[in-house]
């Protein structure tokens, strides 16, 4: 069983001229259909944030992909991917293009040569994805413009969040927000750091401005939110998919945080969005393409 979210779009040339253009956006969660393998002439990153499932590189080489992950899909190059049929995965992909994109590859964010990016958090480049998709609605006569910020958005958030670099300074953040929604406790936390408590207080704060337990539970909710609007999980289900076993007191913390409760925040969600999940997903061998037109 699988859920998806898309919708595609075709800029004018004059927004072309903006650097950089959204073509689709979509949110997918479950055990999807193996994709490819296909050439497309424009880019994808696809943000793996559960799960696990494979990518098989042009030579033939299969890879193993474990969220959190990346999947940077650039035009001319053949892929083929899928999730684990047991597991599945949760993904946000954007597909993109524009004459900026060669110089984003040069300077490193977009990279041809590692089609599998490990990353250490996939919150902000989450976010990011959600901006394009409400950005998406049918209507809105800023699309183009708010969906083209957002894509450079998304690809800093992306730098930002690979594994292999630590550009704020700070693992302790990154390693937090890797392991959110383990069920530990902040002193559990900070035992797996080799620090007490109180110094893991004194470093989240320094580089959150906030407490530890604020700074996992905004991570959390984050989290919950895109699973209230991005599947038809129960609530119960969100609860523990972001670590809450007692439903009933994620649901409070919830209506307390933010406002409203998590099936009112989903209903409101989904309507503000044309759209919404079904079964059915477009043809895999038949992506859009840069010319192409969408529903």
């Amino acid at each position: 069983m699988y859920h998806t979210w898309m919708r595609y779009f075709t800029p004018s040339p004059v927004h072309h001229r903006l650097g950089l253009v959204c073509l689709g956006v979509g949110l997918q969660h479950g055990a999807l259909p193996t994709v490819g393998p296909r050439t497309l002439d424009h880019h994808v990153a696809i943000v793996i944030s559960a799960g696990r499932g494979w990518f098989t590189a042009p030579d033939g080489r299969r890879r193993a992909v474990t969220a959190p992950a990346l999947l940077w899909i650039v035009p001319g190059v053949t892929h083929h991917y899928g999730a684990d049929p047991d597991t599945g995965w949760d993904e946000s992909f954007v597909d993109f293009t524009g004459p900026a994109a060669a110089t984003y590859t040069e300077l490193g964010y977009i990279e041809p040569d590692e089609p599998v990016v490990p990353l250490a958090d996939t919150g902000p480049a989450r976010a990011a994805v959600g901006r394009i998709a409400r950005a998406a609605r049918r209507g809105n006569p800023l699309l183009e413009v708010e969906t083209s910020a957002a894509v450079h958005e998304l690809l800093v958030a992306l730098r930002r969040a690979r594994a292999d670099t630590d550009a704020d300074g700070d693992p302790v953040l990154a390693a937090l927000a890797r392991d959110a929604f383990l069920p530990l406790s902040v002193a559990e936390h900070a035992a797996r750091h080799g620090m007490t408590p109180a110094e893991l207080r004194t470093a989240v704060r320094r580089g959150a401005g906030c407490s530890p337990k604020d700074y996992l539970l905004g991570i959390r909710l984050g989290r919950a939110k895109e699973l209230l609007v991005g599947t038809e999980l129960p609530v119960a289900a969100v609860a523990r998919r972001v670590g809450y076993d007692d439903p009933a007191y994620f649901s409070r913390l919830f209506t307390r945080r933010v406002g409203t409760a998590p099936v009112r925040f989903r209903d409101r969600q989904i309507r503000s969005v044309p759209g919404g999940w079904s079964t059915q997903i477009p043809d895999p061998d038949k992506p859009p393409l840069v010319s192409g037109g969408g529903p």
